[in-house]
């Protein structure tokens, strides 16, 4: 069995150089390193300064230059292609990692070294467009503080999210949902969201208008086409554009609760659905130029994306797995003895 090889150290370069510059010989500084003379020798070639000499800092920059061989993405074009594809989709750096690996069975790449290969061609060249490829492309980050009154005084029937089940909150059961509106520049345009807790599947609409009785009305055609387990409640904030949520309740039995007034990490799933859809909809979007394709096809791309808190399965998986359990369990419950 060969000898390993160890590389040469700051200090033991330091050495060397202090050796060389009194006129040792390569062996004499080999000996007193405990190295092969060729060590000596070939660090003495390789490392040394046309103009400097040999320099302990310079050698060990030469030295490390050479065992660089540029990050995974520069040298896998194959890998660089997938990467950089599923960025385009709308995927975030981890959830990119975290398929990757759930579909080899094994750890490809780190979510930071694809931050990190992204930050470094902005640097290399330049081109700020390869922020475009990041999952929140903002110049500028920050918190916004609440403005103005809330009308959750003006809503009949209100219920406030502390008396929803404490089990909501652990998200171990599928069939709790929270809802918001996404709205936009332009006045009037607005889209209804709804996102189920657990398997973070989103469901997007377009609406006439930020009024409470379309807004009820499109809830209730989602939930009643799916099994009672699986529209247990929901939650809002305080906008009156849920207003009639109560109707939700004596139609389809879905028990509504409100988040705390200024409060809307309380819904935090819908928050994060919305933040991710602004990325292809910000709000300056004039939603009259808009086809209804492009919409479901932006929401299709959401819930087909790996998510982390999913084990990399993507909503649409998860939300389908739950579906076809329940659906399942109604047939063997009322199948024949």
């Amino acid at each position: 069995m060969g000898e390993h090889y160890r590389q040469l150290s700051l200090e033991e370069r330091c050495t060397i150089a202090r050796l060389h510059e009194g006129g040792q010989s390569c062996r004499q500084i080999a000996a007193a390193l405990d190295r092969p003379p060729s060590t000596i020798s070939r660090e003495l070639k390789r490392n040394s300064g046309a103009q400097v000499g040999y320099r302990p800092s310079y050698a060990q920059e030469q030295a490390a230059a050479r065992r660089w061989t540029g990050s995974r993405l520069e040298r896998d074009d194959a890998l660089r292609e997938r990467v950089l594809g599923s960025l385009e989709r709308g995927w975030s750096p981890e959830q990119v990692a975290g398929r990757l690996a759930r579909e080899t069975g094994a750890r490809v790449i780190s979510g930071e070294s694809i931050y990190r290969f992204i930050h470094a061609q902005i640097r290399r060249t330049n081109d700020f467009a390869w922020r475009r490829y990041l999952p929140r492309a903002k110049f500028k980050r920050g918190w916004r503080g609440p403005r103005g009154g809330s009308p959750a005084r003006f809503i009949a029937h209100r219920v406030s999210i502390d008396a929803r089940p404490k089990s909501v909150r652990t998200r171990r059961t599928a069939g709790h949902w929270e809802a918001d509106l996404m709205l936009f520049a332009a006045y009037g345009q607005a889209i209804l969201a709804a996102h189920e807790r657990k398997t973070r599947i989103l469901l997007l609409a377009r609406q006439p208008s930020k009024a409470a009785q379309p807004t009820v009305d499109q809830l209730a055609a989602w939930l009643k086409t799916l099994p009672p387990a699986l529209r247990q409640t929901i939650t809002f904030d305080n906008g009156t554009e849920f207003a009639s949520h109560y109707q939700l309740t004596r139609q389809l039995a879905v028990r509504t609760f409100f988040c705390d007034t200024h409060s809307p990490w309380q819904k935090g799933g819908i928050e994060n659905a919305i933040g991710r859809m602004r990325r292809p909809l910000p709000r300056k979007t004039d939603l009259a130029t808009i086809e209804p394709a492009l919409l479901d096809a932006i929401v299709l791309a959401y819930n087909n994306t790996p998510r982390k808190c999913l084990g990399f399965r993507s909503p649409a998986e998860a939300f389908r797995d739950h579906l076809l359990h329940f659906k399942c369990e109604s047939t063997s419950r009322h199948a024949p003895g």
